[in-house]
């Protein structure tokens, strides 16, 4: 039995981080939200928010660790490759 992961746009339009953010302000989303518009997508398993809390959860949900984290780091992770690696940095 293949079991489909939930994807944002499955999600109501309020819990959605794009729409969120515009209706709400920045201030109203969670870090990993916030990764999650940077990042764009998840991977096969996981949407961007799930992607973005793992990643967060391995930098002991620190921004000053994510921001010191390399695009080699990054990339470690299923789902990022250089180009959100890169995104993720930026944002720093």
């Amino acid at each position: 039995m293949s079991h489909k992961k939930l994807t944002i746009k499955s999600w109501s339009e309020d819990a959605r981080p794009r729409e969120k953010l515009i209706s709400k302000g920045a201030k109203s989303l969670s870090n990993a939200e916030l990764i999650a518009i940077l990042i764009g997508s998840g991977n096969n398993k996981q949407s961007a928010v799930d992607l973005s809390k793992h990643i967060l959860s391995q930098c002991g949900d620190k921004l000053s660790v994510l921001s010191k984290m390399t695009i080699n780091d990054l990339t470690q992770f299923k789902g990022i490759g250089q180009a959100k690696a890169i995104s993720i940095m930026a944002s720093s």
